[in-house]
């Protein structure tokens, strides 16, 4: 491993670790992956990142940080009421939706309900989302520029999608999505084209 390079500790699959890579990708920020397999090592945290001689856990705080420190693109608007409303909706998705369908939840649901559990998670969160980003988007999540947002909504979306959750109703989170997997940033870190992808599932 290069000296000084990032290292970001991902596993393909993890919703939290790809919005992460979106975030390096967007910034041309060259890194090694550590693959992390979340279904055999269930206690290891991803994403976590060993950059600039800390080690940062939590997506949104590894994100904020990238935005700190290399500030190109903009994640987060300069417009205190946009920045305000890019954090609210990535706390939606990050904390009102995902932690309730991931791995270690699903795993205490027991194997027969997982499905069905996981489709009212995304559902409910869903409606909230759809209602709010009525409000707030242009092109993407809020307005016209791509935001942390963003970076949290593909991943939700492809969730939902594996756990076969009717998108029908959530036409606005749909038109963002698909404009936002034509990206280069999103369409390669992908979960289908990750070093750790199983071959299987590959793209």
């Amino acid at each position: 491993m290069q000296a000084g390079k990032p290292v970001l500790y991902s596993y393909f699959r993890s919703s939290c670790s790809w919005r992460v890579r979106i975030a390096l990708a967007l910034k041309g920020i060259d890194y090694e992956t550590v693959p992390i397999n979340l279904v055999k090592d269930g206690g290891q945290q991803v994403p976590a990142m060993k950059i600039d001689g800390i080690t940062i856990s939590q997506s949104l705080a590894i994100i904020e940080y990238l935005e700190e420190t290399r500030p190109t693109p903009r994640l987060l608007p300069q417009d205190p009421k946009k920045r305000a409303t890019v954090r609210m909706i990535s706390e939606l998705i990050a904390s009102g939706i995902q932690p309730l369908q991931n791995l270690s939840l699903l795993k205490q649901v027991g194997q027969e309900n997982q499905l069905a559990w996981a489709q009212k998670a995304i559902s409910s969160g869903f409606n909230a989302l759809e209602k709010t980003l009525r409000s707030t988007s242009g092109k993407f999540c809020v307005g016209d520029e791509v935001s942390m947002a963003d970076l949290c909504l593909v991943p939700q979306v492809a969730n939902a999608e594996r756990y076969k959750v009717d998108l029908t109703p959530y036409p606005t989170i749909g038109r963002i999505n698909k404009t936002l997997l034509a990206m280069e940033a999103f369409h390669v870190t992908h979960p289908c084209r990750q070093p750790d992808t199983p071959a299987e599932l590959r793209a």
